[in-house]
């Protein structure tokens, strides 16, 4: 049956949005110092931008403290340079072939502004989540008009990729309550 088709291509492409708004959430921090804060950072590492992640070890000895070990020493400067023009507003202090970086404890206004960002970071995702259902609901109208599927077809498809929204969404939104209650009780 060609809708089954069709709806797990929508399953597929509305749980990638989920995984990316996952990711993103991962760079949002509470009030503790993770790794995920700076390893998405991008380094211009011999003329290439490079993910931090793939230059250094990034470790949390303290809950307000991360340590940057570049494998390669000479690259130490390059990294500084990212974590300084990054959005971060953190100073890295070098020392030698590492880099520390002190995460100050988040203010009350600066925890509430995060929460924002969360809810429309997930508000982004809810939009692609409903592009997917638009899309898939006119490939189902497409077949139904070129004689591929029953208008019963049509129907049942689109009743079931509107309860896939509807799980998605509310899967969303459990993500981003989840981020926001960690976020105020760090």
């Amino acid at each position: 049956m060609p809708t089954q088709g069709v709806i797990s291509e929508c399953k597929s492409k509305m749980q990638k949005a989920v995984d990316v708004l996952q990711d993103d959430l991962k760079a949002f921090r509470g009030g503790r110092a993770t790794p995920a804060l700076v390893e998405h950072l991008k380094v211009e590492y011999y003329g290439s931008p490079t993910p931090l992640k793939s230059l250094a070890t990034i470790s949390a000895p303290d809950v307000d403290m991360l340590v940057i070990k570049p494998f390669d020493p000479a690259a130490v400067k390059d990294v500084e340079k990212a974590i300084k023009s990054s959005d971060l507003s953190i100073a890295p202090q070098v020392e030698g072939k590492f880099i520390r970086l002190n995460i100050p404890p988040l203010s009350e206004e600066r925890r509430r502004q995060l929460v924002q960002q969360a809810k429309q970071a997930g508000e982004q995702t809810k939009v692609s989540i409903r592009n997917v259902r638009r899309d898939a609901n006119k490939q189902l109208e497409k077949q139904q008009k070129d004689s591929q599927i029953t208008e019963d077809d049509l129907k049942q498809g689109k009743s079931q990729i509107d309860d896939i929204t509807k799980e998605f969404s509310e899967k969303v939104d459990q993500i981003v309550k989840h981020k926001a209650s960690e976020i105020m009780d760090d």
